[in-house]
């Protein structure tokens, strides 16, 4: 089995920074497609962030592109999620996710696509 398991969450001021975490364990370690979801209170979860291990490639969803940055740390099984400039919008239940797949799955495919998941972390910005 595999898991996953974000930390890092906080409450930040407007225009703060925060780095989230995700250990990944088990078979998810196999995973060659990474990503984070966000889940504000009456939203959807949507992707802000997948990154493609074989292709070594990052993209972002429009609303944090410029100011959120995704990275993995292979050596400690770890998916990072660097958040700058934070805005209230950016408040939510963040969730770190992945799979094993061929073909990763992009930015506005479904959650459904990704097999692991983690508890999520949250996120709260406030003025």
């Amino acid at each position: 089995q595999g898991q996953l398991a974000e930390s890092g969450g906080a409450s930040v001021q407007t225009g703060g920074s925060l780095t989230l975490s995700c250990a990944v364990t088990g078979d998810a370690v196999w995973s060659n497609c990474m990503a984070w979801f966000r889940q504000a209170p009456g939203k959807e979860r949507e992707a802000v962030a997948v990154r493609y291990d074989i292709t070594g490639t990052s993209y972002y969803a429009d609303s944090v592109k410029g100011r959120f940055t995704i990275s993995q740390d292979k050596t400690s099984s770890t998916l990072y999620l660097q958040m700058n400039s934070l805005r209230r919008a950016d408040s939510a239940v963040y969730y770190c996710a992945a799979v094993k797949r061929t073909v990763c799955p992009f930015l506005a495919a479904p959650s459904t696509d990704y097999r692991y998941w983690g508890q999520g972390t949250q996120v709260t910005v406030s003025s």
